[in-house]
């Protein structure tokens, strides 16, 4: 039985990367984003292994992304301010 924690883990799984990589515009959802998201889950109570497991790939993969030096307009996607981020697109 899939617990919301993995359905969460499951989807930034499936969604991060395409997100990261956006289009002629830049990333759709920045790094921070993504950050903040895998943040929230590691401070849920009660993970398992396995869970930690794959939370800490994906932040890896995050940063594995960051240091390979996203193009000028993914830098400038980093800095923008959450709040104008879509409010259905913050919560997980």
């Amino acid at each position: 039985m899939m617990t919301l924690i993995d359905q969460d883990i499951a989807h930034i799984t499936r969604v991060m990367r395409p997100s990261l990589h956006g289009d002629l515009g830049g990333p759709i959802l920045p790094p921070t984003y993504w950050r903040q998201r895998l943040y929230r889950l590691l401070d849920t109570d009660h993970l398992s292994k396995s869970q930690l497991c794959s939370i800490d790939s994906l932040l890896l993969q995050l940063e594995e992304f960051v240091r390979a030096g996203i193009p000028q307009r993914a830098a400038a996607a980093e800095s923008t301010s959450h709040s104008e981020i879509p409010g259905e697109l913050v919560s997980p």
